[in-house]
C-alpha cells in the first residue's frame, strides 16, 4: 500500500466518523428520545415538522452505518408518522444510503486485501459471482434478524458491482420495510417464524457452495456464472 493509498483510506474513515457524530450530535440537539419505540420515535418526528423526515432519513443512516441502532422500529415510526407509502419511501431511501455508506467504507479500508489473499475465490475474487452475490445480499436483506449493518460491511469487501448491491438492497429491503412502516403501534417481530426464515436462508446459502463444487458443470452453476470457482 503506498502513502497516497493510506493517506486516503485513513481520511475517508476520518470524514465517515465525523459525518456520524455531527448526525448524532444534530439529533440529540433537536431532542431525539433515548427510546426507540415506534410511539416514542413517530410523536417526536411529528413535532418537527417539514424537517422530520430529513430527520427520520439521518437517524436511519446512523443506525446501519453504526450498527447497534434496530432500523425496524424506525420504520414502523415511519409509516406512523408519513403513512404507508411514504414512510416506507422515506425510511428505504434512509436506509440505502446508510448501507452505501457502509459498502463503501469497506470496499476502501478493506477491499484490496481481501481480493489480494482470495484471489480464485468466487465471492471476492475479482471475477466473483455477480448472480450469487446479488442473490446473497437479496436474501439476507428480507430477513429482519440479519443485521442490516454487518451485511453493507460484508458486502463491501465482495466482489459484487456497486449498482448490483444497490439494487439487491432496495429490492430485498422493500418487503419487510413496508410490513413494518404498515404495523406502526402494533409493531412486532414473530421470533418462530423469523428465526425460521433465517435459519432457512444460513442453510441454502452454506450448503449451495457445497453442492456446486461437486457438480461444477451443473445448469445452476453456469448459471450463476461460478464455472466451477467454489
Amino acid at each position: 500500500m503506498t502513502r497516497s493509498q493510506l493517506v486516503f483510506r485513513l481520511s475517508f474513515l476520518a470524514i465517515v466518523a465525523l459525518l456520524m457524530a455531527v448526525i448524532w450530535l444534530l439529533l440529540r440537539q433537536l431532542g431525539m428520545p433515548a427510546s426507540f419505540a415506534p410511539s416514542v420515535l413517530s410523536n417526536w418526528l411529528a413535532n418537527q415538522g417539514a424537517l422530520g423526515p430529513v430527520l427520520l432519513m439521518l437517524l436511519m443512516i446512523l443506525a446501519v452505518v453504526v450498527g447497534p441502532i434496530p432500523t425496524l422500529p424506525i420504520s414502523a415510526a415511519s409509516g406512523l408518522v408519513y403513512g404507508m407509502v411514504s414512510g416506507t419511501a422515506i425510511a428505504v431511501a434512509g436506509a440505502l444510503a446508510g448501507s452505501l455508506i457502509a459498502f463503501y467504507l469497506a470496499r476502501v479500508l478493506g477491499r484490496d486485501a481481501v481480493q489480494q489473499k482470495l484471489d480464485t475465490n468466487p465471492v471476492f475474487s475479482a471475477r466473483g459471482s455477480q448472480r450469487f452475490l446479488f442473490i446473497a445480499v437479496f436474501l439476507t436483506r428480507l430477513i429482519p434478524l440479519f443485521s442490516f449493518a454487518l451485511i453493507s460491511y460484508a458486502a463491501g469487501v465482495t466482489a459484487i458491482r456497486v449498482w448490483h448491491y444497490t439494487v439487491a438492497t432496495a429490492l430485498g429491503m422493500l418487503p419487510m420495510t413496508f410490513v413494518f412502516a404498515g404495523l406502526g403501534h402494533t409493531f412486532e417481530l414473530n421470533p418462530v417464524l423469523t428465526v425460521t426464515a433465517a435459519v432457512t436462508v444460513l442453510l441454502v446459502m452454506s450448503t449451495l457452495p457445497l453442492y456446486l463444487r461437486r457438480r461444477p458443470h451443473s445448469r445452476l452453476s453456469q448459471w450463476l456464472h461460478l464455472d466451477g470457482r467454489v
